[in-house]
């Protein structure tokens, strides 16, 4: 009897990466949904002054989307390290 090769074991900081990446990309999408409503109901909102909506909202998206962004590239480039570099032949 021949013993079937096992298949390998899926490396743990791939699968790491791969699941902080998912959890922060669903979390920039949730984010940016809410604060797109919120823009969309300060546009209609007869209380609120649109001038002061998007003063009061635009900060925060520019920093949660900066943030996010600077933090899944920072995540990407850390998965990388670990893979060896191959030199050029000349």
């Amino acid at each position: 009897m021949t013993k079937k090769p096992e298949a390998p074991i899926p490396d743990t900081k791939e699968k790491l990466t791969l699941y902080v990446t998912l959890m922060v990309s669903t979390t920039l999408c949730i984010c940016v949904l809410a604060m797109v409503v919120a823009f969309l109901l300060g546009l209609w909102a007869k209380q609120v002054d649109n001038h002061e909506i998007f003063k009061m909202l635009s900060p925060a998206f520019s920093t949660l989307i900066g943030g996010m962004i600077g933090f899944l590239s920072g995540i990407k480039l850390m998965a990388d390290e670990h893979k060896p570099h191959h030199k050029c032949k000349e």
